[in-house]
């Protein structure tokens, strides 16, 4: 049979959306509120499917309202109904003023005195209007009460990150002959980003970060119209969206080679951290133990200070989501949790060197969804 490739959809095991209503009233009991706004898109295309721009969804102990704009009418419908919600959500489609009617509405049908919003999510201005539209109800700031549930990938959720991952490997693939030819950082950035996207993306995961040479000592830094040249050490970090869900990974190459002196040690301790990290990962560890089995490889080879992010974090709806994998972390991780693991050392002049995984945690270990070979030479 042949391959179908990264971007088909053929046998892909759909989204479990049906039980997440019904898990989360169970979060909200425990957060001490009646109910909960839902104003993270991410969030409120987790519980409901519904993927638009502009959507605020309240959940109450025995009903479900999705308020949104008119350019959503049929979308958020055709949404609610593949997810199963028929009958469970129901859906307000007018302006802002309809909209917050109907959450009112919803509020006072429900008796609602203790109204959940999600603190981390909201401004200050936010906050208030929705405690003038929503009165009498008293707002209660809540937090992660969505991002507990979203930590656990089920089945169709990690399908469509490697099906993501996938295809940020092929478009790196594609790129990576680039990189000896006097191309400039922007232009492999547009590269692989247009390559995500012909091989079945819906965007990239976040802004494609290339970077050559000194820049490589910069952690997050932007495309430039530097020109890569030979002997330039060069940082790929990137990602794709596949329905939704992301991956992320990190390469480094060394442009025409092997490289020499203090940048080849790099590299060594680099992969030597990531390695030790990758095998730190199992269920049942605290993330702060897989940061510090990164860290002390780097720590022991003297660069302590030139390591000062953290290792890694969650991946999902969003690019960075619970649980954090840095210093001191007491999250526990549990199987199906996703994480990346991407210690990096930069050294101004000199360049940097970060490699990154994004990992599936199992009982005894975890499997890598991104898998484009840690050769250096480009």
């Amino acid at each position: 049979m042949n391959d179908p490739g990264p971007a088909s959809d053929a046998r892909l095991p759909p989204l479990k959306l049906a039980d997440r209503l019904a898990r989360l009233r169970v979060g909200i009991e425990e957060a001490g509120v009646e109910a909960l706004l839902v104003t993270a898109l991410p969030n409120v295309r987790y519980l409901t499917g519904f993927s638009g721009s502009a959507g605020v969804l309240l959940v109450t102990g025995g009903a479900a309202v999705l308020v949104t704009d008119g350019r959503y009418r049929t979308q958020a419908a055709e949404q609610l109904s593949a997810a199963g919600h028929d009958g469970t959500v129901e859906l307000c489609v007018g302006g802002i003023q309809a909209q917050r009617d109907a959450l009112s509405d919803a509020t006072r049908a429900g008796t609602v005195t203790r109204l959940g919003l999600e603190a981390d999510r909201v401004t200050w201005s936010a906050q208030r209007r929705w405690a003038e539209d929503l009165a009498p109800a008293r707002l209660v700031p809540t937090s992660g009460v969505v991002e507990l549930l979203r930590q656990v990938k089920d089945a169709g959720e990690l399908v469509r990150m490697a099906r993501a991952a996938a295809i940020a490997d092929a478009a790196l693939a594609e790129v990576v002959p680039l990189l000896g030819q006097k191309v400039r950082e922007d232009e492999v950035a547009l590269a692989l980003d247009t390559a995500m996207r012909r091989l079945g993306a819906e965007d990239r995961a976040f802004e494609t970060i290339v970077a050559s040479g000194p820049n490589a000592a910069k952690p997050h830094a932007r495309p430039t119209k530097r020109v890569i040249v030979q002997g330039d050490p060069v940082v790929v970090d990137f990602g794709a969206i596949f329905e939704g869900y992301r991956s992320d990974m990190t390469r480094t190459f060394c442009v025409g080679g092997e490289p020499a002196g203090t940048l080849a040690r790099i590299f060594d301790v680099v992969t030597e951290a990531q390695a030790a990290g990758v095998a730190a990962v199992r269920a049942g560890v605290a993330a702060g133990d897989v940061d510090k089995a990164c860290r002390d490889v780097i720590a022991d080879a003297g660069w302590k200070d030139a390591f000062e992010h953290g290792t890694g974090h969650g991946v999902g709806l969003d690019i960075h989501e619970a649980p954090s994998v840095g210093p001191g972390s007491t999250a526990i991780l549990g199987p199906d949790v996703v994480v990346t693991v991407e210690p990096g050392v930069y050294l101004a002049g000199i360049g940097g060197v970060r490699v990154e995984d994004t990992v599936v945690v199992t009982a005894d270990g975890c499997h890598t969804l991104t898998r484009f070979s840690k050769d250096i030479a480009a």
